[in-house]
């Protein structure tokens, strides 16, 4: 039962990471590469951009994470017990909550300027 629940978790940590690589993903394309400091100046707003690059991409990553884990508890786990290809079936619906997300995001931030 212990061994179990262990998998469980070392799974679930796994899809974390990849939820969160997949938010610093689209928060490079976003922002783009970081502008090359020449001055003072320059420096503090680099610093303003990894800042925000971080942050940015740690609330997305949290948001597609707890959105995939609840689709996965109540859901997928279910339906899924005697599928052929389940991570790839998981893989897809990880990528279809981030795009998702990447489209709400965008809407927010360029379209209704909200944020």
């Amino acid at each position: 039962m212990m061994s179990k629940c262990l998998h469980k978790i070392w799974t679930y940590l796994i899809w974390v990471l990849l939820a969160f690589l997949i938010a610093f993903v689209y928060m490079r394309i976003i922002l783009g590469t970081s502008p090359e400091p020449s001055s003072d100046f320059m420096r503090v707003l680099d610093f303003i951009y990894e800042y925000a690059f971080l942050h940015v991409g740690a609330i997305i990553g949290a948001i597609i994470s707890v959105l995939f884990i609840l689709i996965d508890v109540f859901y997928l786990n279910k339906k899924l017990r005697n599928a052929s290809h389940p991570v790839l079936i998981r893989f897809s619906m990880l990528l279809s909550i981030s795009v998702v997300i990447g489209v709400i995001h965008y809407i927010l931030e360029k379209v209704i300027d909200v944020i």
